[in-house]
């Protein structure tokens, strides 16, 4: 019924003229959003050409703005998947969030990524959903992650454990208590983690109507060149986006 109401303000949307300018096709579209207003990650790019890529690959286009203003309801509602790339800080004004919270309650997907966690720490709606906020990180290294779901779309191509380098974050509460933990960081195994016996590192979550996915990894340019972690973010879209 929720996949039904989205579709519904979709076609709504597009017989308005309320998507964006090209987007008047039916297919299925997701909405890469990388505004900044603290950090910037020089991986910006790379992400966004990553997501492209698999996009095209996997059937779904796929839009890149760092415009605020294109949340507006109409406008969102012609996404099923709005993927916050390493965004940081404030970035929506009062009345985007507005837009923002009713595409979700309208069955939406979010996917967050990397510092999507160190992003807009004032609006409670938006902490619910990514489901938890980012505390601090030491430098990149290596780490191994234990893989605790391995059906999940984000998750299913990996084995037990996970070998891969990154900037690992620490976050200010264990998202286990509302969310369904997909992977966890083995603190034993790197240097500079504060979270103990469970680091929670990728998770997901139905929230107010909606689909919430969050990956902590994305740091680097390198990683969106990875195999896997390509698998792992298209997992987490298409789940968020009720493609799979």
């Amino acid at each position: 019924m929720r996949q039904v109401r989205l579709l519904v303000v979709l076609a709504l949307a597009m017989v308005a003229g309320g998507c964006a300018p090209g987007d008047r096709d039916t297919g299925p579209r997701v909405l890469v959003f990388s505004r900044t207003a603290g950090f910037r990650h020089e991986s910006i790019p790379a992400g966004i050409r990553a997501i492209r890529e698999l996009g095209a690959a996997h059937g779904f286009a796929v839009d890149a703005t760092e415009d605020a203003g294109r949340f507006t309801a109409a406008r969102l509602a012609g996404y099923r998947a709005i993927v916050f790339l390493n965004t940081t800080g404030d970035v929506l004004d009062a009345g985007q969030q507005a837009a923002f919270e009713s595409y979700i309650r309208a069955g939406g997907g979010f996917v967050g990524v990397h510092s999507a966690t160190d992003t807009e720490y004032n609006w409670p709606f938006y902490g619910e959903l990514v489901g938890a906020y980012f505390s601090a990180h030491p430098a990149v290294q290596p780490a191994t992650i234990r893989v605790e779901d391995r059906s999940h779309p984000a998750t299913a191509h990996l084995g037990a454990t996970w070998e891969r380098t990154d900037e690992w974050y620490n976050f200010r509460t264990d998202p286990r208590a509302s969310a369904h933990v997909l992977a966890t960081l083995d603190e034993s195994t790197y240097t500079g983690g504060t979270m103990g016996a469970d680091h929670p590192i990728a998770w997901c979550k139905e929230y107010a109507g909606g689909r919430s996915f969050y990956t902590a990894g994305g740091h680097t340019v390198e990683a969106y060149a990875e195999p896997a972690f390509r698998d792992h973010l298209l997992g987490g879209i298409r789940w968020a986006a009720r493609l799979t």
